[in-house]
């Protein structure tokens, strides 16, 4: 094992993936010598050149669409948005093109792009670079969405990704960058749709999605010295999700909260709660509760920002309010 952060966990995957394959390129703005707007991919260019880490002008659409047609003619892309904000820009290649081909093809091409992109707020960046936007693409059918929350996860499952047949939005959380974590020296591969259980416990179930998995066990460490025993559940990959183990664990404790960082109103909370209402009612001690962004624009004011963002706290009184404490 290595201890490695986020942000080397994901280039030791890029550069594994483009070394085993000739056909993987990565394709984005100033992903080559500047090594991309966060780092990640700094120093991969003296390995592989501007062939394989292509940089690109201003224009996501263009991006993206470079990245859906290479992949329509046999390579595997790995296209960086260089922020979550930006993928607006390029919602009719991904949503329209990008997520539909295979089936308007009837199966005869493969789409294998991976759609890399850092969201989440708590950097002072304001309204238009901190979203996390992930559940527009859950809603999408024939788009795959993960979003890895430590350094052996997102390893792990960028490599499954640049290897799967399907399109996928992969998120990465800007404030991940620079966590550590051990990381095998070997190599590995996690599957997609199999979440992994952080903490176990017996009193609670919290289902927390990237960063949101750190405040998560951290509130579930505080919790523990009031005699609270919280299970944190990580779905790692939001589609597919694995439903099997969020219900195992909720029909054990009777209790849940789910925490994410974008606004409530319509957020990946919702599906999930849904899915346990559906599905595990019965087993149900009290009402399913969710802790998200108040459904407002991320605010540039540092306590603002602190009030719209979920932390620790706030999922500590969610707990305690589904305990009825």
């Amino acid at each position: 094992m290595t201890e490695m952060t986020y942000s080397e966990a994901i280039k030791a995957a890029i550069s594994e993936e483009m070394r085993r394959d000739p056909t993987v390129f990565l394709i984005g703005e100033d992903v080559a010598i500047h090594g991309s707007a966060f780092g990640v991919t700094r120093g991969m260019h003296d390995e592989f050149g501007s062939e394989r880490l292509i940089n690109t002008p201003i224009s996501e659409a263009a991006i993206t669409g470079a990245g859906v047609g290479a992949a329509l003619v046999g390579t595997r892309p790995i296209v960086e948005i260089m922020y979550m904000d930006f993928i607006t820009i390029a919602m009719s290649q991904i949503v329209n093109q990008m997520a539909k081909v295979r089936y308007m093809f009837g199966g005869k091409v493969k789409v294998p792009v991976v759609v890399r992109t850092p969201g989440g707020g708590g950097r002072g960046n304001a309204a238009q670079h901190m979203q996390t936007l992930e559940a527009w693409f859950v809603h999408v059918p024939g788009l795959k969405v993960v979003m890895p929350s430590t350094p052996y996860d997102v390893k792990g499952l960028l490599k499954t990704s640049i290897r799967s047949d399907d399109p996928i939005i992969f998120v990465e959380n800007k404030l991940l960058y620079v966590t550590k974590g051990e990381v095998p020296d070997e190599e590995y591969l996690i599957p997609l749709g199999v979440a992994d259980i952080k903490r176990e416990g017996k009193d609670i179930t919290v289902i927390a999605t990237s960063r949101m998995v750190l405040f998560a066990l951290k509130a579930a460490e505080s919790l523990a010295k009031e005699g609270i025993d919280v299970e944190v559940i990580d779905p790692r990959t939001l589609y597919p999700l694995d439903l099997d183990t969020i219900l195992d664990s909720v029909k054990k404790t009777g209790h849940t909260v789910v925490v994410h960082e974008a606004p409530e109103r319509c957020g990946i909370g919702a599906e999930i709660a849904t899915q346990i209402q559906e599905n595990a009612f019965d087993y149900l001690d009290a009402p399913i509760l969710r802790v998200a962004n108040p459904n407002v624009p991320i605010p540039f004011a540092q306590s603002l920002e602190a009030a719209a963002i979920p932390d620790d706290e706030r999922i500590m009184a969610a707990v305690k309010r589904s305990l009825g404490l």
